[in-house]
């Protein structure tokens, strides 16, 4: 947090926090498209990206979800929710379309993904750096959008056919929290009230991150 501090300046810690709240993110959402496009463009908004610097592409569904549900099969993924690379000189941002259907996964896929774009494309770190992709969740909370990539770093959800869980990111929840107590200490905030959005076990992380932060404030 402190090379993020360094790197793009303290006046982005004084915007307020993104929340999933129609504030943020105005409009109908359906989960098209068009929709994923308008959340990339609202997002490249909170992240100070240009979207005519960018190629979108979104990928197909190719159906894996619905076929284990069918099986009655328990499911667990780990998958690639999104790609950043470069192309024809321009940064290319793919977003995998099953996304649409979690909002909150979606906002915290593209959040990672305009990090990369920040991080590579604007050559501040090497594409080789080992924890190049940490350091990208890391950025999504010093950025203000942490509620979403924590609120999605971990989901189980459970039905009659079966169950399912999915990890989304590279840092865990207990990560997350203590990132996001970083961030508030930075704020200022001991309580933050945005801290409601986050789940369960985030907010519990948080709250412990700010004890011990108040107990021993870093040098930041």
């Amino acid at each position: 947090m402190a090379w993020l501090t360094a790197e793009f300046g303290r006046d982005v810690l004084n915007r307020a926090p993104v929340l999933p709240t129609a504030e943020f993110f105005p409009g109908p959402y359906e989960g098209s498209d068009e929709d994923i496009r308008s959340v990339i463009a609202q997002l490249c908004g909170y992240l100070d990206v240009a979207p005519n610097r960018l190629t979108i592409e979104i990928e197909p569904d190719d159906g894996e979800q619905a076929m284990v549900a069918d099986l009655n099969l328990a499911h667990k993924s780990r998958s690639a929710a999104g790609h950043y690379r470069r192309e024809n000189g321009r940064p290319v941002i793919a977003i995998d379309q099953r996304q649409a259907a979690r909002p909150v996964a979606l906002v915290a896929t593209i959040a990672h993904e305009l990090g990369h774009v920040r991080l590579l494309d604007e050559q501040r770190i090497p594409s080789d750096r080992r924890d190049h992709e940490p350091l990208t969740d890391l950025l999504t909370v010093y950025f203000g959008l942490g509620i979403f990539t924590a609120n999605s770093a971990f989901n189980f959800s459970q039905s009659k056919r079966g169950w399912s869980y999915s990890r989304l990111g590279y840092l865990s929840e207990q990560m997350f929290g203590y990132a996001l107590a970083c961030y508030a200490h930075l704020r200022g905030e001991t309580k933050p009230s945005w801290a409601r959005h986050l789940a369960t076990n985030p907010r519990a992380y948080l709250k412990q991150g700010l004890r011990y932060l108040g107990q021993n404030p870093p040098s930041m």
